[in-house]
């Protein structure tokens, strides 16, 4: 009550000194309460008595109005405050209990709302939620429960049954709170993510609406697995794309750090004469034949079951599309669970090697397997990255190295079966690559043994026996594929082919051609073609040059007439060459004034009693006797046989551009009466052959390139191309004997000739 005197004492103070405004509004002094008169001066004390009882007078008055309208109001309840302040305590925004200006600067946006509010808040609706969730979760249960009474067999004595790997009791059974391992951690995290799958199937079951078609080029993530391709093609020198690799002149003398493998022989057979892929050369006159349509494109084996799994390693439904996909590209699953972990240390190697900064990449593996010595995917990586600086230094030390760490990667506990296979199909292939056949044929051996179901690995291993001559062991490879699966058309290709190496024309002809029809991956192989061709040939089979047509449009063949399989791209290509067009005009003309010595030379080593000739080993001919005696073999000198033929061998020591063609040979060639050798062609565009006639019958003897046929003379020269199909004919009534000199095509460079790969 103190102040509200005190107030008022101040007012009284204020209005003495204050004008007085009249009722007509006229403002005037105030005026003296005696004698009723105006005084103009001298009366103070007068007019201040009445002044300020005037005053007083009417602020009593206004004071009490405003008491009994506030009587009015709190009492006769004429306004609601509880409710007003309710309703402006909404624009609270500076939550100091009340709406002043403050909060009008707020929520006209001059003003920020103040931090410590907006924690409060966010405090109170995460409490509620907390409060709300149970309940929802009780409903979503009790919605689920509902379904599954519906769904439930009329027969009230069937159990529901645990899924596979678990027991009946463990269904639907609460974790243990005490279980604290990796798998009850897991175990909980599928829990919660099979409950948050059903609350949103709650939410979106009214709603759903159709998705779009997925599109034939969907790559769907995999976050369980790393998506590195395991075979990445490795960057050979070739001929040309697809063709034979050129090595290292060192191989051999780098020892193979492999204890349990045998040491490789010095030369390897190879699968034939033609057994190599083939390259396109320029093209010449071909035959005319019918219009061959394309082979079908190869298939994608596409499962019938429409079903996959899920993370979780349970069955869910997927377009047939998808299924489709996943078939034609399946991930494999390198990464143990542990690795998983580390994921994104391995994938940061990874990176450094698929960005070609394979010495970073080699330091990275090093590390993380020094950190990690028990992970077969760090190793792993550690190899490839060893293959590549190896591949980048073009040393085969380094190779021999990530031979060994491929090995160790397999070897390891806890790999995954993806990740042995693609280390153990990568160090076989990188064997071969080497020339070490034994080796990797020892490696597929032990890949068959871990995955005996695995057809394709069957196939590489009836390979790996064919690339040591072992072709018996490659046919009871074969045979067991095909009686397991029929249609494979990989073994039906090589079966065929092994069947025709064993002359055994006829039988051959179904398997190659099935093979081939089939479209199966490696079956679009120039050697396939070009055997069935000449199977079809020699059974007098016009439809032989079909099958080479589809193989010239399937680029194969640089046409049908020129089918060798060992080419360098952009070479002149032709039939026929005269002596000056090779460039090797010396060489003809030595060969042509030196004939008679070499006749001589030739004629004494064919006696019967030295046995030096030796038949003809390719089987080319149809009929008849062919002999041949080597000097020259793919740029190797035979010293036993030039020692027996000094002259001769020493006139072609002088000619690099013969002694020096690893695609080549030298030799003399017999060929008896009655002697027919079948169509067919050389291996290679590399080279051009020279025939030396030395003793030639008058008639009966002839030699067919593409469509021209011509006929030896004593002491002259015929050049062809042999990559064009040649025939032969001996009907004369004595022997036939040239001299065979091969030389480099002229159009291949010095560092080709160095390079080039031997056949």
């Amino acid at each position: 009550m103190a102040p509200r005197k005190n107030s008022r004492n101040q007012s009284k103070k204020e209005v003495k000194s204050a004008a007085v405004v009249n009722k007509n509004g006229v403002k005037a002094e105030a005026a003296t309460a005696s004698g009723g008169g105006g005084v103009a001066s001298g009366g103070g004390s007068a007019a201040s008595v009445f002044s300020g009882s005037k005053i007083f007078t009417w602020f009593m008055v206004l004071a009490l109005l405003g008491v009994w309208s506030s009587v009015a109001v709190v009492w006769l309840d004429l306004v609601d405050y509880d409710n007003v302040i309710g309703k402006l305590s909404a624009y609270d925004a500076d939550g100091d209990g009340d709406f002043d200006v403050e909060d009008a600067k707020v929520l006209l946006g001059v003003k920020e709302r103040p931090v410590s509010l907006v924690k409060r808040e966010a405090k109170e609706e995460y409490a509620v939620k907390e409060q709300i969730e149970p309940i929802v979760e009780e409903v979503i249960q009790t919605t689920e429960l509902t379904e599954e009474e519906e769904q439930l067999p009329s027969n009230p004595s069937q159990e529901q049954q645990a899924p596979e790997g678990e027991s009946p009791d463990a269904v639907g059974a609460p974790a243990k709170s005490e279980d604290t391992t990796e798998e009850a951690f897991e175990g909980k995290l599928a829990v919660e993510a099979g409950s948050f799958e059903a609350e949103a199937a709650v939410e979106v079951e009214e709603t759903a609406v159709p998705l779009p078609p997925i599109p034939d080029d969907f790559v769907p993530d995999d976050s369980r697995d790393e998506a590195t391709q395991p075979y990445e093609e490795s960057k050979q020198f070739t001929d040309r794309p697809g063709s034979q690799e050129i090595q290292e002149a060192e191989p051999e003398s780098v020892p193979e750090p492999d204890a349990d493998l045998e040491p490789e022989v010095e030369s390897v057979p190879e699968l034939d004469a033609e057994s190599v892929p083939q390259l396109k050369s320029e093209a010449v006159p071909e035959l005319e034949a019918e219009p061959v349509p394309e082979l079908k494109e190869e298939p994608v084996a596409v499962e019938e079951k429409t079903t996959q799994e899920d993370s979780e390693g349970n069955a869910e439904d997927q377009p047939e599309d998808m299924l489709k996909y996943k078939a034609k590209k399946k991930k494999p699953k390198l990464l143990n669970k542990f690795e998983k972990t580390i994921k994104t240390e391995i994938d940061a190697a990874e990176k450094l090697r698929k960005k070609g900064k394979v010495e970073e990449a080699v330091r990275a593996f090093d590390t993380l397997v020094q950190q990690y010595p028990q992970s077969p995917r760090c190793r792993y990586g550690k190899a490839l990255a060893e293959d590549d600086l190896a591949e980048k230094m073009r040393s085969n030390d380094m190779l021999l190295k990530a031979l060994s760490t491929y090995k160790e990667a397999s070897a390891l506990p806890n790999a995954t079966p993806d990740l042995i296979k693609a280390t153990l199909k990568k160090r076989a292939e990188r064997q071969q690559f080497l020339g070490r056949q034994r080796g990797a044929l020892a490696t597929l051996q032990k890949l068959v043994q871990i995955f005996p179901e695995d057809m394709a690995l069957k196939n590489d291993l009836g390979v790996a026996h064919l690339l040591i001559g072992d072709n018996k062991s490659a046919k009871r490879v074969y045979e067991e594929v095909l009686a397991i699966a029929p249609s494979n058309g990989f073994a039906k290709v090589h079966y065929g082919f092994i069947l025709k190496s064993e002359n055994k024309i006829a039988e051959s002809i179904p398997f190659l051609r099935d093979g081939l029809e089939s479209g199966d991956p490696g079956t679009d192989d120039g050697r396939f073609y070009f055997h069935l061709g000449d199977a079809l040939q020699r059974m007098g089979d016009d439809s032989a040059y079909k099958w080479y047509e589809r193989g010239h449009q399937r680029g194969h063949f640089a046409s049908v007439w020129q089918r060798s399989l060992y080419n360098v791209d952009g070479l002149k290509a032709q039939p026929w060459w005269t002596p000056k067009d090779t460039g090797y005009m010396d060489l003809v003309k030595t060969l042509e004034r030196n004939w008679r010595t070499i006749r001589d030379e030739a004629l004494s080593v064919m006696d019967k009693t030295t046995g030096l000739f030796v038949p003809e080993e390719e089987n080319l001919r149809e009929k008849g006797e062919w002999g041949q005696f080597t000097l020259w073999q793919q740029g190797k000198k035979a010293g036993e046989s030039c020692r027996s033929v000094p002259k001769t061998c020493g006139l072609l020591e002088h000619y690099p551009e013969a002694t020096g063609c690893k695609r080549g040979q030298i030799k003399f060639s017999v060929m008896q009466p009655g002697t027919h050798v079948w169509p067919h062609t050389g291996p290679t565009n590399c080279r051009l052959r020279m025939h030396l006639g030395l003793v030639i019958p008058k008639t009966g003897c002839k030699i067919r390139c593409t469509n021209d046929t011509r006929a030896w003379e004593e002491g002259k020269v015929l050049v062809f191309d042999d990559s064009f199909e040649h025939e032969v004919w001996q009907d004369a009534d004595s022997y036939r004997l040239i001299f065979i000199v091969d030389v480099w095509h002229p159009e291949l460079t010095q560092y080709q000739r160095q390079t080039l790969s031997p056949i």
